[in-house]
């Protein structure tokens, strides 16, 4: 641990990285990349929202660092994910020159995390990729572990390819520019590795209500310490989700089926938290039916996530014949068959296979207002 800067290493072979949490980080990112790259160029891809508040701030640090620094910007929104904002972002590293050495930079969220992932990934093969997550959402989940996307048609993130980040910055003073529907959408995240990690994580979140809530900085720097520690450990288990009777990484998937259906459904009006928030319900659900999730369990999660000021209903009606489409075409389907990640008991997941249309539609009727 270097000094006010909390560290969780990601020690994957060969592809060994930092995650590095403190207030003032983005400030002190140059001379750090500095310590870990020897090139010329260092392009920040960030969005209309973020490059206003700390684009300014990340270049300065890379020029004094000796980086020549440019930032290209793309629309905030989650229909920033697509072939084409990445073609365009192509074009400019193109006129930029930027060669296989040269970093890219994410400073944003999670649609900025994935989509200059992605475009980090496949620029030249794979270019050396920084993540600058400035949300808590991309703090404590979608900044670590390599996965990068844009959207389709067909579904989310369905394009994509792993490609682990050299370095993740995570500055906690972003937080105070996050509002709070944005702090308690992620919490959603938080709750998901309550239930993946087990009783210790869950009860942490239950014994740390007030402060979390009130958003207490020391909490909140906890919070996401305690997050990618955990999804440091998932990763490194099963880095590219190829577990294929286990769930493995894919436990990270814990309420996304339902969730980014209704994501899409919302036309992304919904925050990604809110909609996985409503996931986790259906999934728990499904868990009690089918594999013996205790209720008392159940009663507990969803008291969580409300106490947490998530909604555990929906705030109107859900197209349950467009949520089953979606469904179906999920990546987590095999052999066209629907798959579930599932709780068993808190800290313990499986998949739960092909429950049948009539049990999915019960477990959406749980979120579906009276």
């Amino acid at each position: 641990m270097r000094k006010n800067v909390t560290v969780v290493d990601v020690a994957l072979p060969g592809r060994a990285y930092a995650v590095e949490i403190g207030s003032g980080n983005l400030a002190r990112l140059g001379p750090r990349l500095r310590q870990c790259s020897a090139a010329r160029l260092a392009t920040v891809i960030t969005d209309t929202t973020v490059g206003p508040l700390y684009a300014a701030k990340v270049e300065d640090s890379l020029r004094a660092a000796d980086f020549g620094a440019a930032t290209l910007t793309v629309p905030a929104g989650e229909a920033s994910k697509s072939l084409q904002q990445a073609a365009g972002l192509y074009d400019q590293l193109a006129r930029r020159r930027c060669g296989r050495g040269d970093p890219i930079i994410a400073l944003g969220g999670g649609v900025v995390g994935d989509l200059a992932g992605f475009v980090a990934a496949t620029w030249l093969r794979g270019v050396p990729l920084v993540q600058c997550p400035t949300t808590l959402e991309a703090d404590i989940d979608a900044g670590i572990g390599g996965k990068t996307a844009v959207n389709h048609a067909s579904g989310k993130n369905m394009i994509g390819a792993f490609h682990q980040p050299i370095l993740v910055c995570i500055d906690i003073d972003c937080l105070k520019t996050l509002d709070e529907r944005d702090v308690r959408a992620a919490l959603a995240e938080s709750v998901k590795h309550g239930l993946i990690a087990g009783e210790w994580f869950f009860q942490w979140h239950e014994q740390n209500l007030p402060a979390i809530t009130n958003r207490e900085p020391q909490t909140l720097t906890e919070l996401i310490r305690r997050n990618c520690e955990i999804k440091t450990s998932v990763v490194i288990s099963d880095e590219r989700e190829t577990e294929a009777r286990s769930v493995g990484r894919a436990a990270l998937n814990l309420g996304h089926t339902v969730g980014h259906a209704i994501e899409a459904q919302s036309d992304y009006r919904l925050r990604h938290g809110e909609a996985v928030a409503l996931g986790i319900v259906a999934a728990l659900d499904l868990a009690v039916r089918h594999v013996g999730f205790p209720e008392p369990d159940r009663q507990r999660a969803e008291s969580l996530l409300a106490s947490l000021g998530m909604a555990t209903r929906s705030a109107g009606p859900l197209d349950v014949a467009d949520l089953l489409r979606r469904m179906a075409g999920d990546k987590k389907t095999r052999r066209q068959t629907l798959r579930f990640v599932v709780p068993k008991g808190i800290g313990s997941l499986c998949w739960l296979e092909d429950p049948g249309e009539e049990s999915v539609c019960k477990a959406i009727g749980r979120i579906t207002p009276p």
